[in-house]
């Protein structure tokens, strides 16, 4: 069985559900991340509430590669109506990918979007890497989810999710995450097993 590790993201003060790809205008934001395809970290910084830039160093789990890239996100559109709020983000980055062997250039690019209000939740997003052989996909993740209940400001807010994971290049392409979000305050937690891969999904978020 595969382990997923623990995600530790550090992300500006908000207490919205999602982890945000851009945040507050000189905001920094620091993350990292584990799962069954890659281990990740990334900090970036946002001049703007509209972009971010940074730098991301992955290892990829099948090709046993790594990767370093720059990496900017853009918030392409904002969509906020009074309860509720959706985003549409362009996410791109190029450096290289090594292994054992050889370095080759690399690079991605990719959108993600959201829509959430406080009862419901849906997300999508893809990835399109390019490592000149090392470790070419395409990557698509889509999330939705319910709270089952409807927490004030500071209390502990409970999410139920399903997450699906579409890889076009493999044989069985679909696999399906059931997991649970906790989050209070500037902290966030998510426990998750992942059926195909039959891995444990454990994210925490701290935003500032």
């Amino acid at each position: 069985m595969r382990l997923t590790l623990l995600t530790i993201a550090l992300l500006s003060l908000s207490v919205t559900a999602e982890a945000r790809p851009v945040s507050y205008p000189s905001g920094w934001t620091v993350m990292i991340k584990n799962d069954f395809d890659s281990n990740s970290s990334h900090i970036h910084y946002s001049p703007t509430k509209d972009y971010s830039i940074g730098w991301r160093h992955e290892y990829l789990r099948d090709p046993k590669a790594h990767m370093d890239v720059l990496q900017v996100n853009t918030l392409l559109k904002r969509w906020n109506a009074p309860a509720s709020q959706g985003n549409l983000y362009f996410k791109t980055g190029a450096g290289v990918a090594y292994d054992s062997g050889h370095t080759e250039p690399a690079a991605f690019g990719g959108i993600a979007m959201d829509w959430e209000n406080r009862r419901t939740f849906v997300s999508y997003e893809n990835r399109f890497l390019w490592t000149n052989g090392i470790d070419d996909f395409a990557h698509h993740s889509a999330r939705v989810g319910i709270a089952p209940y409807i927490g004030d400001y500071g209390d502990l807010h409970t999410w139920l999710m399903l997450q699906t994971d579409y890889h076009p290049e493999d044989s069985d392409a679909f696999s399906l995450t059931p997991l649970v979000r906790f989050f209070k305050g500037t902290h966030k937690v998510e426990l998750g097993y992942n059926i195909k891969e039959h891995g444990l999904l454990v994210n925490y978020i701290k935003r500032f």
